[in-house]
């Protein structure tokens, strides 16, 4: 017998609500009513693969099968969002390399770790170890740790092939001078991707958080547009518990973290906001 198509899985009545708790739950990822089609288009790929007759029998298979069977890993993969540029937000990136990575070293011998915590197709991390390089602060001890939920998006960026779009705000001068042109777009030289280190880490579980130990920066940006305020409050408080008093944590321009959290204070440095790690919090566990 064939499965149903794509168009015509049943969708029970309050099994969208069902669906978007587990995943909220489970991702951080939150749907109003409102946007319960754009839910439920999202997983009709993943509920025909999985030989579901219904949403209601999928469901069972996220809550009580879902991460033996590795579903949860596809459905990151369904729900990423992988629109992003280079230099983006370029102000942010400007306080890394011009007053927050020389401070720090000024200060200390010890390296420096950054953390682009959804790295998404990988223009964040790559934008901020060229923008490293062009000031020449490579010959510092800098580790640039890249994350994302998505497999998918990480295989994409650890290949490292972009197309015009992904370079709308980036200087023509750099793209000639850290990437080759390829059938596919262009090509980021290899010696580009040595300095970046590629993990899995969905940011709604603390124990894949707890995998980044100390980091001194997180970029953390444009991802809580997606979240409910609870769950944006358990991600920087899991953040929290891992970055030391004064590491930086930036978000995108459109979020804000005010009355969400009291770890983090809101400062003003060159051109851009960054909320820095309350030094009155218990240090990091050793």
């Amino acid at each position: 017998m064939s499965l149903p198509s794509t168009q015509t899985i049943p969708v029970p009545p309050g099994i969208p609500a069902l669906l978007r708790d587990l995943v909220h739950e489970k991702t951080g990822l939150y749907f109003e009513d409102d946007r319960f089609d754009t839910l439920i288009d999202k997983l009709r790929d993943r509920a025909t693969a999985c030989g579901s007759r219904s949403f209601l029998d999928y469901y069972y298979i996220l809550k009580y099968d879902g991460e033996r069977t590795n579903e949860w890993l596809r459905v990151m993969d369904a729900f990423s969002v992988q629109e992003t540029y280079f230099y983006r937000e370029y102000a942010q990136i400007q306080v890394l390399v011009e007053t927050l990575i020389p401070r720090w070293f000024q200060q200390s011998t010890q390296p420096l770790k950054i953390w682009s915590a959804a790295c998404a197709s990988g223009e964040e991390p790559y934008s901020l170890a060229i923008a490293i390089k062009e000031r020449g602060l490579d010959r510092y001890p800098i580790e640039i740790i890249a994350s994302d939920a998505s497999e998918l998006a990480l295989s994409r960026a650890q290949a490292a092939t972009y197309r015009e779009r992904s370079f709308r705000s980036f200087p023509l001068e750099l793209r000639q001078k850290y990437f080759l042109p390829v059938a596919e777009g262009w090509q980021l030289r290899k010696e580009m991707l040595t300095p970046i280190r590629f993990l899995r880490v969905n940011l709604a579980s603390a124990e894949d958080v707890a995998q980044i130990d100390r980091p001194q920066v997180v970029f953390c940006r444009n991802v809580f547009i997606y979240f409910s305020p609870a769950a944006i409050r358990r991600v920087v408080s899991a953040f929290a518990l891992r970055m030391p008093g004064g590491a930086h944590l930036f978000i995108g321009a459109s979020e804000s973290l005010l009355r969400l959290t009291t770890d983090f204070e809101l400062q003003e440095i060159g051109d851009a906001f960054v909320y820095v790690r309350n030094r009155a919090l218990a240090p990091v566990a050793p």
